[in-house]
């Protein structure tokens, strides 16, 4: 007799671990799936390639409609079969259109929500995010008709949404609250740089600056930005874009132990030992994940356990930044601003639009920022994870893994 499995979110960490779990133990499970967007499995990381026009929705689709059949799972797909609730005592979940599903063990991987800031008409018309394809078509659609929009946010969401946009024509300004683009990721000498090749190829910025309020036209559509020092940006179209948070809504409704996000062990597992939790919507030993990297290798470890191979723990490993707009390269991973007890390894070609920083503490290599030429980027993170001493190629660490040896 199968058991039971229901998965909560049809996206990238929850199919990861169903198709690690169908190559580890393809007999064990009787799969369901509840997805709340009208689709296969797509490829989130990819829209902004389709915000660009290099990518139609059906070239970053994963696993079409026919995968599922293929593979024996039911998927109910759309926003009516959005689960609404998790009966933990009758170990079933209902979703909004009154569909039951029984489980013998639960996968939530409900992903994570944009953050909406509060800021007075934020419910305009023409006011939307940057989080699924519904948004990157109602970009697209505006792109068409209207001259001027406004991305809020000059972190990676923000610059590839701002990306596409300029190059569908629109006029596009980025507001950002810090003085550097890209500041999680990036020094400031690297943020400029950045800042410099985008302003050439048409973006515009406002940097360090207090977004107020949202100004509406009588039919209540966006039609500007007022900022604190009271100036004013017209706009047909904004974009929030400042960063994501754990969607933990129906865990939290349902009893599950959530802090800032679902409350996991090293073996995905939350405080009810009969459900896991995967991706965006959890928290591991005080950490929430944003980028694909670690979410698959939970994906692994928890596929893993589900199989009853049970051998597997997940450790959170520092995760490389990349950008994804055509022809910049950018890679940052670790402590790249360091302190008082590291130093710095720096290297700079203007003429070529090169940088490189290194971050070293105790011989051992901590962070590193790249632009320009990321070439040794993926060197670089292996020193770093495995914390290797790096005192024989310091003198030649800055000039990547050929010079090294």
């Amino acid at each position: 007799m199968k058991q039971r499995l229901v998965v909560i979110g049809n996206g990238m960490a929850g199919m990861k671990t169903v198709e690690e779990l169908l190559s580890a133990a393809p007999d064990e499970y009787d799969i369901t799936v509840f997805g709340a967007e009208p689709y296969g499995n797509y490829n989130r990381i990819m829209l902004s390639a389709v915000l660009c026009g290099e990518k139609t929705i059906e070239d970053i689709v994963i696993n079409s409609r026919q995968w599922y059949i293929d593979n024996g799972i039911q998927l109910y797909a759309g926003q009516d079969k959005s689960v609404v609730r998790i009966d933990r005592v009758g170990r079933k979940v209902i979703a909004e259109d009154g569909t039951v599903a029984e489980y013998d063990r639960l996968l939530i991987a409900t992903g994570s929500k944009a953050v909406v800031p509060p800021i007075p008409g934020n419910d305009l018309e023409g006011v939307i995010s940057f989080r699924d394809i519904i948004d990157v078509n109602k970009m697209i659609g505006y792109a068409a008709r209207s001259r001027k929009a406004v991305v809020l946010g000059g972190g990676l969401l923000g610059l590839e949404a701002a990306n596409g946009l300029v190059s569908r024509g629109m006029d596009v300004t980025v507001i950002h609250s810090n003085e550097v683009l890209l500041n999680r990721q990036m020094d400031r000498q690297a943020g400029k740089m950045l800042q410099t090749e985008l302003e050439r190829r048409g973006l515009k910025f406002k940097m360090a600056a207090k977004t107020e309020a949202l100004l509406g036209d009588e039919k209540g559509h966006v039609q500007a930005v007022r900022f604190e020092d009271g100036s004013r940006l017209e706009c047909d179209l904004f974009i929030m874009a400042i960063g994501v948070r754990p969607n933990m809504t129906l865990a939290q409704q349902s009893g599950i132990y959530c802090e800032r996000g679902i409350v996991v062990n090293d073996t995905l597992q939350s405080y009810d030992p009969s459900i896991y939790a995967v991706g965006e919507c959890i928290q591991h030993r005080g950490d929430t994940f944003g980028l694909v990297a670690p979410l698959f290798e939970q994906a692994k470890v928890c596929a893993n356990h589900l199989s009853a191979h049970g051998a597997a723990e997940y450790i959170t490993l520092p995760t490389a930044t990349k950008l994804k707009v055509t022809g910049i390269n950018l890679f940052s991973i670790g402590d790249f601003q360091g302190d008082e007890h590291s130093e710095s390894i720096h290297f700079t070609d203007p003429a070529l639009g090169i940088y490189k920083k290194l971050v070293v503490n105790a011989n051992k290599l901590i962070g590193a920022v790249l632009y320009g030429d990321t070439a040794d980027g993926g060197w670089y993170q292996e020193l770093l994870e495995k914390g290797d001493t790096i005192s024989e190629i310091r003198d030649v660490l800055i000039f990547g893994r050929a010079y090294a040896g």
